[in-house]
């Protein structure tokens, strides 16, 4: 008798011990964890802490229609031209835009572009392909890759096209979500000093080892070659620029950005020779494509630019929407 409970002393201290090494392995471990969470928490904490946006303002305009002073405002909230700022304008567009979830596509347009169609036909054109409309070519001319990218954004991803895309929804989301190439663009795609933005830096000490990045060129076609997206994608814009007037006599209309049609240039001929392009050749790629809707052939643009406000108001006094509506007929 006297041995089974010297027995049962022995085992329940056996297991008190037990017990007791468990408990010991249990609060190590949650001491352990809560040091690990802890560290965690607070490098989480610092590194929100350098993150912090600034404190915004909100400028809400109460107008009819239009600002007549938009030029004033233009330069109060500048965007700079072919800066990181621009295309992070673009995704804040289409952040807002996918709020709806209706949106099926998001076109990009600038304030001087016209509609060469009526609704219904540019509509239907967009509608029935499921693919993005994105100029996209491989850059192989000029030195606006910057080396320093590699190898996040390899070089033969890099592509150069017009801003102006029609994304799906889809590629719409890739560009918001995007966390790494945009990164990279802030940092290493920059404007090169021309003369025309002398004023606004100083001139470098050796312009040949800069690279002249204009961001919205180059973004939203590597990022989709990056996310090998490009099989998904019509590499073409839809809106028409015109660029190939290095010879004019009109220094404005020479230089680094597209023609701008002024009130004397506004001509049903004008639109007719833009409704009548069929086809766009890529030099660097060798590449001729022959537009088409539908699998028949198009026209390649719906829309054009760069129009000056009377030049538009001329196209309207001359019944265009008339003339337009019969050409799309054509297609």
């Amino acid at each position: 008798m006297k041995r089974k409970v010297a027995q049962q002393k022995s085992s329940d201290k056996w297991k008190r011990k037990v017990f007791a090494a468990i408990l010991l392995v249990v609060c190590v471990g949650s001491l352990v964890y809560m040091q690990t969470r802890c560290s965690q928490i607070m490098a989480l904490a610092s590194l929100r802490s350098q993150f912090v946006p600034k404190p915004k303002i909100a400028f809400l305009f109460i107008a009819r229609n239009r600002l007549p002073l938009d030029m004033v405002w233009d330069a109060f909230f500048k965007v700079d031209w072919g800066e990181a700022s621009m295309i992070e304008a673009e995704r804040i567009l289409l952040r807002h835009a996918l709020e709806d979830p209706f949106n099926e596509r998001f076109v990009f347009l600038s304030d001087s572009c016209i509609p060469l169609y009526n609704f219904s036909y540019t509509y239907d054109y967009i509608i029935s392909t499921s693919t993005s409309f994105v100029d996209s070519f491989a850059d192989t001319k000029e030195g606006r890759y910057n080396p320093k990218m590699s190898p996040v954004i390899p070089v033969h991803n890099w592509r150069k096209g017009s801003q102006w895309a029609v994304l799906n929804r889809n590629h719409a989301q890739v560009v918001v979500n995007d966390t790494t190439v945009f990164p990279m663009f802030q940092q290493h795609c920059k404007k090169k000093s021309l003369p025309e933005f002398w004023r606004d830096r100083p001139l470098p000490a050796d312009g040949s080892k800069e690279h002249n990045c204009i961001s919205d060129e180059h973004y939203v076609q590597t990022l989709l070659a990056q996310e090998g997206l490009e099989g998904e994608v019509t590499r073409r814009s839809l809106s028409h620029s015109s660029w190939d007037l290095s010879a004019s006599k009109d220094r404005e209309r020479r230089g680094w950005h597209p023609v701008t049609y002024k009130l004397a240039d506004a001509t049903p001929m004008l639109i007719q020779s833009i409704k009548d392009i069929d086809n766009i050749y890529f030099e660097t790629e060798y590449r001729r494509e022959w537009c088409s809707s539908k699998g028949k052939p198009a026209t390649c643009f719906l829309f054009a630019r760069k129009f000056t406000r009377p030049a538009a108001l001329r196209l309207l006094n001359m019944s265009a929407l008339g003339v337009f509506n019969k050409a799309a007929r054509r297609f």
